[in-house]
């Protein structure tokens, strides 16, 4: 057998271009990203984004706290540090985070501080855990977009804060507004949240879920 070297040199070149190649290609995008947000009851929150276009599914839990493993009735004593809030599984390709910005800030009232609706303590405080640069980056152009609409100039009092561990809440939680429609809705007109929503954001707010 005969040692070929320019074959070999060949194959070594062809092999050297096509891992350049990969190296310079963009990694590809992930077909699920993860979005945190605390809007009050997370009942009301998880329902306004469940079913929307893109979104794979909302989870209500607990976040922002410094108990591991917290109960509901720890977090709603208020003395976890806790938020009640729903994490979203996305599909990028198909739902942008700036969209679920938006369902978020139409669903939420940005002025009440540790307070939404009916509901007061830090637990039920309004926040955009973000869970990277890209997503803080993107949270705080569209709180400038409000703050820069007269009646919200100063008055956000929505934080964006850092993710942290999130535990989902207990499975009676989990999709209450299908499971318990009658009961979620007497909670909702009660708590006067589509009414706030209305004043805030103009006919239909909130009112979809």
């Amino acid at each position: 057998m005969h040692f070929n070297a320019e074959r070999l040199l060949a194959g070594v070149a062809a092999a050297a271009v096509v891992c350049a190649a990969a190296a310079e290609a963009p990694a590809a995008k992930p077909e699920r990203a993860v979005a945190t947000f605390a809007g009050g009851c997370f009942w009301c929150l998880e329902a306004a984004f469940e079913g929307v276009d893109g979104v794979a599914s909302a989870t209500s839990g607990y976040t922002g706290g410094h108990k591991p493993k917290p109960t509901y009735e720890e977090v709603s004593a208020g003395g976890t540090g806790h938020a009640e809030s729903v994490q979203v599984l996305y599909d990028p390709s198909r739902i942008r985070y700036e969209r679920l910005l938006e369902i978020f800030w139409h669903n939420i009232d940005p002025l009440a501080r540790d307070a939404q609706f009916c509901d007061h303590g830090t637990q039920y405080r309004s926040a955009i855990f973000v869970h990277d640069e890209a997503q803080r980056s993107a949270a705080e152009q569209s709180r400038r977009a409000l703050e820069a609409q007269e009646r919200f100039r100063g008055r956000i009092a929505t934080q964006i804060v850092a993710a942290t561990t999130f535990y989902p809440a207990e499975e009676y939680h989990q999709d209450y507004s299908r499971k318990n429609p009658e009961r979620y809705q007497r909670y909702r007109a009660g708590c006067g949240r589509d009414r706030r929503l209305r004043e805030l954001w103009g006919e239909g707010a909130g009112s979809h879920r």
